[in-house]
């Protein structure tokens, strides 16, 4: 809490205008690890704050451009520190290993990993775990020790194409666990932190349709999982010896239209961060006498972020909105009290109004949206709308804290998050309601929203722009076709537009892993069918339709550049037949499509991408954008 203290004095003599990324960055005994320029540093953990620091790895040597550091893990004894490295423009990370003895050296380098962590064996021995990602998927698992023993190994491969691997090391360190998981269904294999070398154990065999996560203590195993009705996720708890699911005993339900956002286990308590209809709350579970503290969060709070934490006694996170920076909170369990962080307030909170909203869509269904806008607007109506909508993969719209939305909302804009069904908020089934055949529910539902928004007086289809990146592309791309009179303008970063020929590609990356949100055209003409219905590509036609502005990445692997440039053509042809039946005097809309160098999905903080979306939105509603620039040089640091 003194260096906490520290970190905040500083903190609020800088600028309240100024915004950075903050590193990654880890605690391992007396000592915090982090990026500092281009180096990977560490230093006295009550010196964090300060220039004390010693370098451990030069990140330059590793000849990239612009890298930083992803993730770090630092092996038990501290003898070793293993980190994650890549670069904005590619989604391929390097792992590498630093010995820490008086003279730092890098021991070894891995390409392509994806998950790792750290065990000890009986000898003493560091041991690294890691995933090898090719194409996108993570099948092979390695391990590997170092010094006088060195050694890499093959330890596991998945043979099912649509299945993925990932590491996670339970809180209390007892147990490695390797997570075989496609969208729906999931296996757990148990790998003893005191003998790595040993076979893992199965806890599950997979079963179609079944997820589940497996935390540990006390020698028990507490799992996170959707067995059992309803198909949500419910906590259950079993003896470490006895993990199969016949013995799985129900512990915690959930309430209706709850996600589960994150779970974190301590000593005596299991901590349980949840969503629930679209607010947020921390259950707080005493497992000596199964009490639980449900505790309702500042209604602000749009999104959590977790902190590495090694202290029994408190449990921190931090609670961020688009438009407000994270704020600190930690909740101290011998107090049963959550504390939040003090000093300067950010002046947002009183010149900004946020709103909890619901559409009622075709089906009688009750969609829920968040909106932010200036508390000093008169006249909402004559205000422009930015429409934020994603709607896939059960993932929550991303709500995190975004410089260029809060000077929006500064300038006078309304920002509307629509949590349409496809997405995850209100919890798993409101995903199942919104993928394979059920895709139209999520368009419904975002017409709905916008129809709503216009009817209570939230600015007007003149002034209205949609946004969305990925899978969110799908929705946008739909309704400009079956309801462009609804919107003005449009942006999409890497949208997935043609998912008809996408999901007809097995030899693509992603392709058979997500035949389960889309269906399979390939071999199912219902799903074939269904997908022509909606498919942005597939449903062009000449009409008026609003500008569309699009970025794109040259190497993108997720969302293939061809099926980008074929959706723009032909919106590009279908605008022009249009114009020569409106005649003279109609004017076109703009189609823009601005292809960026890399191989990344999505980079956020691309001030170049960032300054090209404002300028065409700002340009499309004929808008005054002077002093908007202004802001955004101050807020990115241009």
């Amino acid at each position: 809490m003194d260096a906490f203290e520290k970190v905040r004095t500083k903190l609020e003599t800088q600028p309240q205008e100024e915004y950075e990324i903050i590193n990654a960055e880890v605690k391992h005994g007396g000592f915090v690890y982090y990026q500092e320029g281009c180096c990977l540093v560490r230093s006295k953990d009550e010196e964090a704050d300060s220039e004390n620091y010693e370098v451990l790895f030069n990140l330059e040597e590793l000849k990239l451009d612009q890298p930083f550091i992803d993730c770090i893990r630092v092996a038990p004894d501290e003898k070793y520190v293993a980190a994650k490295i890549r670069t904005e423009d590619s989604e391929a990370s390097t792992c590498i290993v630093v010995k820490l003895t008086d003279q730092p050296v890098m021991e070894a380098s891995f390409p392509n990993v994806s998950s790792f962590e750290w065990v000890k064996d009986e000898e003493d021995e560091d041991v690294l775990f890691y995933t090898f990602q090719r194409n996108l998927r993570c099948h092979d698992v390695y391990r590997a020790t170092f010094g006088d023993n060195k050694r890499n190994e093959r330890f596991y491969t998945e043979k099912d194409p649509s299945f993925f691997v990932f590491l996670y090391l339970t809180k209390d360190s007892r147990f490695l666990t390797l997570n075989i998981m496609n969208k729906t269904t999931s296996e757990v294999w148990l790998i003893d932190g005191l003998s790595p070398w040993d076979p893992p154990v199965l806890i599950q065999k997979r079963i179609h349709g079944v997820l589940y996560y497996v935390e540990h203590r006390d020698d028990e195993l507490y799992i996170l999982t959707n067995v059992g009705e309803p198909t949500e996720f419910k906590l259950m708890r079993t003896a470490a010896d006895t993990p199969a699911i016949m013995n799985w005993d129900l512990f915690f339900t959930m309430k209706r239209n709850t996600k589960v956002v994150d779970l974190d286990m301590f000593k005596d308590h299991c901590v349980l961060f949840l969503k629930h209809s679209n607010l947020l709350y921390v259950n707080v579970i005493g497992l000596a006498d199964d009490s639980v503290r449900s505790l309702k969060l500042p209604p602000w709070a749009c999104g959590f972020i977790m902190d590495t934490n090694s202290d029994p006694k408190n449990c921190p996170f931090q609670l961020c909105s688009p438009i407000r920076p994270p704020k600190y909170y930690t909740y101290k369990f011998a107090e049963g009290k959550l504390f939040e962080e003090t000093g300067h307030e950010d002046p947002i909170t009183k010149t900004s109004r946020v709103l909890r909203l619901e559409a009622k869509s075709k089906d009688g269904k009750l969609v829920p949206m968040t909106i932010f806008h200036k508390t000093d607007t008169e006249d909402l109506q004559k205000k422009p709308l930015l429409v934020h909508v994603y709607g896939a993969y059960g993932m929550d719209l991303k709500m995190n804290f975004r410089p260029e939305r809060r000077v929006l909302v500064d300038d006078g804009w309304i920002l509307a998050y629509c949590h349409v069904r496809g997405g995850g908020e209100l919890g798993l089934q409101w995903h199942t309601d919104g993928c394979l055949t059920k895709k139209l529910n999520g368009l419904a539902d975002l017409e709905a929203c916008i129809k709503t928004l216009h009817g209570q007086g939230f600015s007007q289809p003149s002034l209205t722009s949609l946004t969305a990146f990925s899978a969110g592309g799908v929705l946008v791309g739909a309704l400009c076709n079956s309801n462009p009179e609804l919107l003005r303008a449009v942006t999409l970063e890497a949208p997935f537009l043609d998912v008809l020929n996408t999901m007809m590609d097995t030899t693509l990356p992603l392709t058979l892993e997500e035949l389960e949100e889309w269906g399979n055209p390939s071999s199912d003409e219902k799903h074939k069918s269904y997908i022509k219905h909606y498919c942005p590509c597939e449903n062009i036609k000449p009409q008026h339709y609003p500008s569309v502005h699009i970025t794109a990445y040259e190497n993108d692997e997720r969302v293939p550049l061809k099926g980008i440039v074929n959706y723009t053509e032909k919106l590009k042809e279908a605008v022009m037949e249009y114009s020569k039946i409106a005649g003279e005097g109609y004017q076109n809309p703009n189609v823009i499509l601005d292809i960026q160098p890399g191989g990344n999905h999505v980079i956020e903080d691309s001030h170049k991408k960032i300054t090209a979306q404002i300028k065409f939105l700002y340009e499309e509603l004929g808008l005054d954008s002077t002093s908007v620039f202004e802001d955004l040089k101050k807020y990115l640091k241009f």
